[in-house]
């Protein structure tokens, strides 16, 4: 995973509530035993409709969804995170994340910025206005920054969040940082304990 420390790019605004995980990636796309390319089948069935967000040329390219409350309900696939930093997005702001979908979001080093309803408003407001406005999200300080707006407000993440995010580190990452205590511990694991085979 690369760290993520500031992101700063164009939005989309995505004016929807209650956004679930069927809706993010539908479920035909969960047939795919790669991790990539999922950025395809992103809102797959509203893209189907020409006036859908995403299929506004205005907004090609942008690295920050803006949504609604609640978004990532449903089931747990971690294919919706997948979908969403496949297509391009490297932070999604939202009032409201379900609990499993941003962990998902967390440990690919997709940045879950939660914001206050007033502030969503504005952008979603701003957006459909001016597709080329400026989102900062400093995930260092943990600020969402909009300077067109001046907009500068305080989000939460957690300081071990915050410590894998900086340091770009997913969970093998954290485990490896501790190969040398791993490799002591087999140097005098009991020869009786089962072993996993070496790779042939």
């Amino acid at each position: 995973m690369e760290a993520v420390t500031v992101i700063s790019g164009r939005g989309a605004p995505l004016r929807r509530s209650d956004v679930d995980t069927d809706q993010i990636i539908p479920a035909e796309w969960l047939k795919r035993v790669e991790r990539t390319g999922f950025g395809a089948g992103l809102f797959a069935e509203w893209r189907k409709d020409p006036d859908f967000v995403l299929n506004d040329e205005r907004y090609a390219g942008a690295t920050v969804l803006v949504a609604g409350a609640n978004f990532g309900t449903g089931s747990s696939r971690e294919h919706a995170t997948w979908a969403l930093q496949d297509h391009g997005f490297r932070a999604v702001v939202s009032p409201r994340f379900a609990d499993i979908f941003r962990n998902n979001c967390l440990k690919i080093g997709l940045v879950p910025v939660e914001a206050t309803g007033e502030a969503v408003s504005r952008l979603l407001d701003a957006l459909e206005v001016d597709a080329e406005l400026e989102i900062v999200v400093d995930v260092t300080e943990r600020r969402l920054r909009v300077p067109a707006l001046d907009l500068d407000e305080p989000f939460h993440l957690d300081d071990h969040s915050h410590f894998r995010l900086v340091n770009g580190l997913d969970d093998i990452g954290l485990t490896l940082r501790h190969e040398s205590e791993i490799a002591s511990y087999e140097q005098t694991r009991p020869a009786w304990m089962p072993l996993v085979p070496a790779e042939r």
